[in-house]
């Protein structure tokens, strides 16, 4: 009797939601392939235990199913890195889902590899951001896997999220509270919580934040103050009040202080780099308090040039980790640079937590550049304020020069100056 032959995999990003839920089912209808789930702990705050979502995958369909504990190198590999570069993609956001991704798609490109898979599969849309990361990632990594992305394919018949919920309803797919009426598209780990999708599709109407897990409202934080002392190595957060912590232990107890009194509660519509505009809402308490710390610190310690540097530099680093650009020579050599600044950031910084303001409430470093003398009123041996005089005279002789030589010959229209004439 002639062997059976076997059916190619394809190893896919899997989360349990509802695009993933419903993509196993329809890679086997559609190609008629052994799918392999993938799903990455990064810390979701409703991640099911690996039991539980193992057991869900083969129910819907997959082979098998691995289940990875990413949190530790997520942080200290991904999140930390981008912390040290002070990057806020479009200057607000802190890159929860962005460097998220390459990390999944890393793993998934070693599963692909150990199973002897022909493709990898993710469910990112055709008009968002993380199909790109996904995408790149592979490209960088194993270029030679092939990608299968449901929502571009054109044997993909959804055209909604309300399409996805009957085609998991037909299947007697679970999908943990999505319904028509709460259809927010959520994605989570240790660092963020998204939030799009719903009302929040529509900028000008304001929501009433009945989706928030991580974070309170400002109505429903506390009337008292907290304080929260971070310390910083390098630019690496090391502890809390004093107390060394793990890279998941000091996340998770900046989360709960930050969250309670309502910080890092972000409402923004943000360029896609795919072209359009969306709305997200982001939870990230704990981040917030650890970027305002790292930015605190590096204003007490970095001289003017090189912290001028280092913000413009943020933002180069910022895209490319928003862009999917996180496998790059650039993202790489950036890291040198952002690792040399952080050699001296370090020190503690206190933070003063109410009603969603973080509000600094001392900084220290053995690398301060802070001279009490220099930064008073009063006249020290250092600092002459004469000198000022010829400093001026030097630093202004450009605009005198031009003011001297053109006259009202000069192209620039600084407005004229305004009569003094009694009206």
């Amino acid at each position: 009797m002639a062997k059976k032959e076997s059916k190619k995999k394809v190893v896919l990003a899997y989360s349990g939601g509802l695009d993933t839920s419903i993509i196993i089912p329809w890679l086997k209808e559609t190609y008629d392939v052994e799918v392999i789930a993938f799903a990455a702990d990064l810390g979701q705050n409703d991640f099911p235990n690996a039991k539980a979502l193992e057991e869900k995958a083969l129910k819907t369909g997959a082979s098998k199913c691995y289940v990875l504990d990413l949190k530790k190198e997520f942080l200290e590999e991904y999140v930390w890195p981008t912390v040290r570069a002070g990057a806020k993609y479009e200057g607000t956001y802190l890159l929860g889902t962005s460097f998220a991704r390459p990390l999944i798609a890393k793993y998934q490109v070693k599963i692909a590899e150990k199973e002897g898979a022909y493709a990898v599969a993710h469910g990112a849309t055709g008009k968002g951001n993380d199909q790109v990361r996904f995408e790149l990632t592979y490209a960088a990594l194993n270029p030679k896997l092939e990608v299968i992305a449901p929502w571009k394919d054109p044997r993909w018949t959804f055209h909604s999220r309300e399409d996805a919920i009957d085609y998991a309803a037909a299947h007697k797919i679970p999908l943990n509270g999505i319904s028509k009426k709460k259809i927010y598209s959520e994605d989570g780990n240790l660092w963020h919580l998204s939030h799009e999708g719903g009302v929040l599709e529509f900028p000008e109407q304001e929501h009433k934040y009945e989706f928030l897990k991580h974070t309170n409202t400002y109505e429903k934080a506390p009337n008292k103050a907290d304080h929260v002392t971070i310390t910083f190595d390098k630019g690496n957060p090391v502890a809390i009040d004093g107390k060394k912590m793990g890279a998941v232990e000091l996340l998770e107890y900046l989360n709960k202080i930050g969250g309670k009194n309502a910080c890092g509660l972000l409402d923004i519509v943000e360029n896609r780099l795919v072209g359009l505009k969306s709305r997200g809402v982001y939870e990230t308490p704990g981040g917030t308090l650890l970027y305002k710390a790292h930015e605190c610190l590096q204003q007490l310690v970095l001289d003017k040039e090189t912290l001028f540097e280092s913000q413009k530099m943020s933002m180069t680093y910022a895209n490319l980790v928003y862009n999917g650009q996180w496998f790059t020579p650039l993202r790489q050599a950036m890291d040198a640079f952002f690792a040399e600044v952080n050699k001296v950031v370090t020190g503690d910084v206190t933070l003063k937590l109410y009603k969603g303001n973080i509000i600094p409430a001392g900084i220290k470093s053995p690398y301060s550049l802070y001279d009490m003398g220099l930064g008073g009123f009063t006249d020290v041996d250092m600092y002459d304020q004469k000198d000022a005089t010829g400093f001026i005279r030097c630093y202004g002789l450009p605009l005198k020069t031009r003011a001297l030589l053109l006259g009202k010959k000069t192209n620039v229209d600084f407005g004229g100056v305004p009569s003094l004439k009694n009206k």
